[in-house]
């Protein structure tokens, strides 16, 4: 075991996330429209939380967004922690096999916005050595971003940004970051995290 899984932030993960049981990680019942994200934390003098934004593309829903590394549900994978371990690797070269934590899933995320071509999303948590690196890996990213996550938990990062759907313009809750908000489903997700995160700190 390296040393560094036995960061002391690090044992506070199992604790405060439920444990991934068979039956919800058999997935029986995935299809298209599901889908899974991974949230990363590598320990460094602070600890990091792996962030990507989407490249600019008409055909994507979330084009230009801020988001966390996952995709959909494909044929080929036999659940979906095996979707977003695939994703993971294709789009940021973080290979979630290789020398890292996996700790356990989230309850799963529904969008808000009825249009939206994913029904489900389940994110899992993941802890990746410190010295791991990130890149974009697929021209679906624009960058990448490791965001420590006593920034996200600073009351001064919260913020909202306004978005134009339908004509109509609305405010959203977000946090902002490396000049970027991260707002939507992203931002639920990691609220989320870091709720549990904090309860057992």
């Amino acid at each position: 075991m390296g040393t560094w899984m036995r960061d002391l932030r690090l044992s506070q993960l199992p604790r405060a996330i439920p444990e991934i049981d068979s039956s919800r990680t058999a997935d029986s019942m995935v299809n298209r429209m599901e889908a899974a994200v991974a949230i990363i934390v590598r320990p460094r003098i602070k600890m990091d939380l792996l962030l990507i934004k989407r490249a600019t593309n008409k055909k994507d829903p979330w084009s230009g967004h801020m988001a966390l590394p996952g995709g959909r549900w494909e044929p080929g994978d036999s659940n979906l922690q095996k979707t977003v371990i695939r994703e993971t690797l294709e789009e940021t070269g973080v290979d979630l096999t290789h020398q890292c934590l996996k700790f356990g899933r989230l309850e799963d995320f529904r969008p808000q916005n009825p249009t939206l071509p994913i029904a489900r999303i389940a994110p899992f948590v993941f802890a990746v050595p410190p010295k791991t690196e990130a890149w974009v890996a697929s021209q679906e990213l624009e960058s990448i971003h490791w965001v420590p996550i006593d920034l996200l938990t600073n009351p001064a990062t919260t913020s909202s940004t306004a978005i134009l759907s339908s004509g109509l313009s609305r405010r959203f809750r977000s946090y902002h970051v490396d000049d970027e908000h991260v707002w939507g489903l992203t931002y639920r997700i990691i609220s989320r995290f870091l709720e549990v995160y904090l309860t057992d700190s």
